[in-house]
């Protein structure tokens, strides 16, 4: 799912809510602080090595996230913490923000940690910081404090609720403030020897438009396409993504974008939708939509045609339709990522996922 629409379903949040990225040139801060010969610096050189990428969700059982990171460190190269979420100008950090216990045991398994900034304003709002030259420069200052308060390797950007708008002038409006804002941020993150990572919606029949791929494709180390939430909360019951979204979006992303950079989201979890309610699908893990398939006795069902499982069961009378993925759904889509030249790719979210998903993606 969208990030957005992620955090949206859970309770108490205001937005809605999913990643593996190819190496770049820049050394992370951490290793320009360790020689090459430590074991600190032998460990960060060798994730440049690695094509994966995952999120670390601050909600949650985030011990279990942190040891899942861990436990397959020889797969990552980074970690993303969910942490932070800016105004208009100011940065503030979620629960457990910055916490040098896990950025220190990441970095000594050898990942590289870009913590994941999400952003409140809505359209208007943004347009109007972005476009302003004193007000971005202020955005961006507030940035590049986060970006400094700890030893990370860099910062994402997931600048979502700004493209939430059907108005095209809107969303042209934001597109090319957007590009100003990146451009600035990346270049100050370069001098500091850091990575810019820059988190899209997949660009599909309209979708994404916000977001000019080409121009972020120049600034950016690394751009994520979140390959998940072609059916979302919100809308109708289907698949989170499908085989041929896949190929309409890589055709298209990697005409604009360097393949090096490019970055593919696969989502671990799931919608539960009430069939005939207009109300939002429930957020499921793929752990817990596994469990719920298990104690409702419902059969797995896997639809070939996008590559997803699913099920329906049915609760105080109502029928109920679930679609998630798992391993063998990330299996059948990600050889649309080799046809395409992609090697990045990433999971939305650590502890959401199959396990068995880490041996489908070592075997890309």
């Amino acid at each position: 799912m969208d990030h957005v629409s992620a955090t949206r379903a859970r309770p108490g949040f205001a937005l809605l809510l999913a990643a593996v990225a190819l190496a770049g040139p820049l050394a992370p801060a951490a290793a320009a602080e360790a020689s090459p010969g430590t074991e600190a610096g032998v460990a960060l050189a060798a994730a440049d090595r690695r094509t994966g990428s995952a999120w670390l969700p601050y909600w949650g059982d985030t011990e279990a996230a942190y040891q899942d990171a861990l436990e397959h460190a020889d797969q990552l190269r980074t970690v993303s913490p969910f942490w932070y979420e800016a105004t208009a100008d100011t940065v503030k950090g979620q629960d457990g923000a910055g916490d040098e216990g896990v950025i220190d045991g990441l970095h000594r398994a050898g990942i590289r940690v870009v913590p994941t900034v999400t952003e409140k304003p809505g359209p208007a709002e943004m347009a109007g910081v972005i476009h302003d030259p004193r007000r971005r420069a202020a955005h961006i200052d507030a940035l590049l404090e986060t970006a400094g308060s700890r030893a990370y390797d860099g910062m994402e950007l997931d600048y979502e609720s700004m493209t939430l708008t059907n108005d095209p002038a809107a969303r042209a409006r934001v597109r090319t403030g957007f590009n100003l804002l990146t451009r600035d941020l990346c270049a100050r993150l370069h001098a500091r020897g850091k990575e810019c990572v820059v988190t899209v919606l997949a660009q599909t029949g309209g979708s994404g438009e916000a977001y000019d791929y080409r121009q972020l494709g120049k600034v950016a180390d690394t751009v994520r396409i979140m390959g998940y939430d072609l059916h979302w909360a919100g809308g109708a019951a289907g698949p989170l993504s499908s085989k041929d979204w896949y190929e309409q979006f890589l055709r298209h992303a990697t005409a604009t974008i360097p393949r090096n950079k490019i970055e593919v989201g696969f989502p671990g979890y799931g919608w539960d939708w009430t069939k005939g309610s207009t109300n939002r699908a429930g957020h499921l893990t793929w752990k817990e939509a596994e469990a719920l398939r298990r104690r409702t006795g419902s059969g797995y069902h896997f639809d070939d045609a996008s590559g997803t499982p699913h099920f329906t069961y049915r609760k105080d009378g109502t029928e109920h339709d679930v679609w998630y993925q798992d391993a063998h759904g990330v299996a059948e889509q990600l050889p649309l990522l080799k046809k395409y030249g992609v090697r990045g790719t990433g999971l939305w979210a650590l502890g959401f996922e199959d396990p068995e998903v880490w041996s489908v993606f070592r075997g890309q």
